[in-house]
């Protein structure tokens, strides 16, 4: 390549300049490839289609090859504009975690925290947390996003959360940091009918055979019982899937399977449903904790909500205790 003076220039020069001239085009790449299509593309970004169409011809002239094609009523990128789109998403992320940065810097009292936790934990730990925290910064918003522990380490990964409660903890992940929070103890839910409806403790070796009904893989809890289950000898017996801890309890308490499951908070509740909780022996645990991308630089509300929650001074309410080290 060859610059306008008709110097040529090295690969590693024309890439660099290359880059730059598509530079201001990365919001256009980024939204024809959220949306397959040029006149949707510029409704996004609020410009006219034909500008949309001559700036994404431009392009492929700059980089010398086509960048869409026909497909139906829309467009489909190529390799190369796959290439270049999601480039670009990565780039915009980037760069609005930049301003968000450098806004928050400036005024850290107007900061927003998105955070990311398990469903069960939005009964007492996150109100508990936040509440707290907003005693001494109540001009910082949130924005609350729950799912299953796969969904909020992903959504972490790709930028969208700051924050994520999970459990277990994500201790192999090179990419992520974290820090313990708080223990909660794992019980057996069964119906009063139950043979073991009357014991004091339960070993989990004693339910095999036993249909469990548990939560969908990609959750915390279920990995926890299936690791369980696998230590005491047994593949498990799963009657039932489910989403939500509540959904479980309802079908342990219809008769229709066995369950691992956190403590109740609400005992007088949980005997009106019908479900008897057993302590394992010996007990069990599972410890909820933070986490974050090890390298990114979190904005200061984040920084300062991260330190509060591992700060260990806040009553996260009944069925918790203090991490263990």
């Amino acid at each position: 390549m060859v610059d306008e003076s008709g110097e040529r220039l090295s690969a590693a020069e024309s890439d660099e300049r290359l880059a730059a001239r598509l530079a201001p085009a990365l919001a256009l790449l980024a939204a024809v490839g959220e949306t397959g299509h040029v006149t949707r593309a510029a409704e996004l970004l609020g410009i006219p289609q034909p500008t949309a169409s001559r700036r994404l011809a431009a392009l492929a002239d700059l980089v010398g090859a086509p960048l869409v094609v026909p497909a139906g009523r829309g467009i489909r990128l190529t390799r190369a504009g796959r290439t270049l789109a999601a480039a670009s998403t990565r780039a915009l992320t980037a760069m609005a975690a930049a301003a968000r940065e450098v806004r928050e810097e400036i005024d850290p009292a107007s900061g927003r925290v998105v955070l990311g936790f398990l469903h069960l934990l939005g009964r007492t730990l996150v109100p508990s947390l936040i509440g707290g925290f907003r005693e001494h910064h109540p001009d910082i918003r949130f924005s609350l996003v729950q799912g299953s522990r796969h969904d909020m380490i992903e959504e972490l990964r790709a930028g969208r959360i700051d924050l994520v409660f999970v459990a277990p903890m994500p201790v192999d992940a090179q990419d992520l940091a974290g820090a313990r929070l708080a223990d909660q103890e794992l019980v057996l839910s069964v119906p009063p009918s139950h043979r073991l409806a009357a014991r004091a403790r339960v070993r989990v070796a004693e339910l095999a055979g036993e249909e469990l009904v548990t939560l969908e893989p990609g959750y915390g809890l279920r990995q926890i019982t299936d690791d369980l289950c696998a230590a005491a000898g047994f593949v498990p017996r799963i009657a039932f899937e489910g989403q939500e801890t509540e959904t479980v309890r309802g079908l342990v308490a219809a008769g229709l399977g066995v369950a691992v499951l956190p403590r109740s908070t609400h005992p007088t509740a949980d005997a009106t449903a019908g479900v008897v909780e057993i302590p394992l022996s010996p007990s069990l645990y599972r410890t909820i904790g933070v986490s974050w991308l090890r390298d990114a630089r979190l904005p200061p509300a984040v920084r300062a909500f991260r330190d509060h929650a591992r700060a260990g001074t806040t009553d996260l309410g009944p069925g918790f205790r203090p991490a263990t080290p």
